[in-house]
């Protein structure tokens, strides 16, 4: 088949996305498909013709948000896209995640991985997440959620609505204290990757970490935190994969302890009883299901001292590098990353 692996992109989780789109590349490539590289914000190449780059580390830190504008439209109007049978989306956050890429393959009639329009938007925005997760009875953690148009008129919002629970960032203390006081979790409202993420210890910190979270959105999450054991399970269609648990060195799973080797130690299958392990695989297909996902993708927990998981959020597009989670819970399942890129593919075709 000729495959097109869209990778790259202007967000700021592009690092990952190269890395990512390069490894599926190479294992697609490897199964005998005609695979060529595509990334929005430079051009497309064949498997290998930008090595150096895409095989560059990831940063501690997420590389700056690109504002170029089109980038996206081009590349699926293009006659790459246009020649392909299938496009691997390998694009991780902004316009790649969000269902804007998906909507535009649509338009094209392009057939494509993972999830479609309206499960893309859903699941990057956590807080529609989440008042999703309630409705379907999947425990999440409490949140608020505060906006930097939040105070604005309407006409200096291009006459769009603020979200009803919007709070103005001023009252960012007084959300702060209804979830409890601190510690708090406060990251952007749509972004992955915990990119923007701070655990705020303390009052005198909640500026600084909210300014930070509007770095990369108008929305900021502040979420109760959740004491205890990080969890993710992998889907794969309809199928929970092996879960894995997530031992952060310094003790949050932030973007540092993410993508730097060493940072963090994985267990995979995770060791928990039996009943937790259900528990969390029965919460992740609710999730993945009541969001309209497709595919593949990847289900967060917390889980506390008392077992009571918490979801904290559905990655739609998850990593696919050599430290990504999805590759290893499906390698616990006995099924070997150019197996997996393949399955994922073919569940496009249907």
């Amino acid at each position: 088949m000729k495959i097109v692996v869209l990778y790259g992109g202007t967000s700021a989780e592009r690092d990952i996305s190269l890395v990512s789109g390069r490894a599926v590349g190479l294992a697609l490539a490897g199964r005998g498909h005609d695979v060529l590289l595509l990334d929005p914000s430079v051009g497309d190449g064949p498997v290998g013709a930008r090595e150096a780059a895409a095989a560059a580390a990831i940063g501690s830190t997420p590389p700056q948000i690109l504002r170029e504008s089109g980038n996206a439209l081009r590349a699926v109007a293009g006659r790459a896209v246009r020649d392909a049978d299938v496009v691997f989306v390998a694009l991780h956050g902004g316009s790649g995640e969000d269902g804007t890429v998906q909507g535009l393959l649509e338009l094209a009639d392009k057939r494509y991985t993972g999830s479609g329009v309206l499960g893309s938007a859903i699941a990057m925005d956590k807080r529609a997440s989440k008042v999703i997760f309630r409705a379907v009875g999947v425990p999440t953690p409490e949140w608020r959620v505060i906006s930097s148009e939040g105070a604005l008129e309407p006409a200096a919002r291009g006459g769009a609505p603020s979200f009803p629970d919007d709070r103005d960032i001023s009252r960012a203390r007084r959300a702060a204290s209804e979830l409890g006081g601190y510690p708090l979790i406060v990251k952007p409202n749509d972004q992955g990757s915990t990119v923007g993420l701070t655990r705020v210890e303390r009052e005198a910190d909640l500026d600084e970490a909210v300014v930070r979270a509007l770095v990369y959105s108008h929305h900021v999450l502040l979420e109760e935190y959740i004491p205890g054991r990080e969890m993710t399970v992998a889907m794969l269609g309809g199928e929970a994969l092996p879960v894995v648990e997530i031992v952060p060195k310094g003790g949050l799973y932030d973007y540092e302890s993410k993508y730097t080797k060493g940072m963090s130690k994985y267990v995979c299958p995770a060791d928990i009883p039996a009943s937790m392990n259900d528990g969390l695989r029965s919460a992740a297909l609710t999730a993945f299901a009541a969001l309209g996902c497709r595919g593949y993708a990847r289900v967060d927990f917390r889980v506390p001292p008392d077992g009571r998981i918490s979801c904290l959020e559905v990655n739609t597009a998850p990593g696919m590098t050599e430290l990504s989670l999805v590759p290893m819970a499906a390698g616990a399942a006995g099924v070997s990353f150019s197996d997996l890129v393949e399955r994922i593919v073919q569940m496009a075709l249907i």
